[in-house]
């Protein structure tokens, strides 16, 4: 018999950015609204940083190299 059972669900991010969501929209919080969906974009910021990070850093080893 094959399982076709898949373990989805949400991100902590997800999760955190829909409570934020609910939060403001209650009028709980009064944040911007960048800083609400901010666990959508800060991920994406920190991968973004982490990739040109360790290409400078293999690009400085080439130049350093000849």
């Amino acid at each position: 018999m094959k399982d076709n059972s898949r373990s989805g669900g949400l991100s902590f991010c997800s999760v955190l950015t829909i409570v934020f969501i609910v939060l403001k929209l209650c009028d709980v919080i009064h944040w911007s609204w960048i800083w609400v969906l901010s666990p959508l974009w800060i991920p994406i910021i920190l991968v973004i940083l982490f990739l040109l990070f360790a290409i400078l850093k293999e690009k400085r080893d080439d130049w350093f190299d000849t």
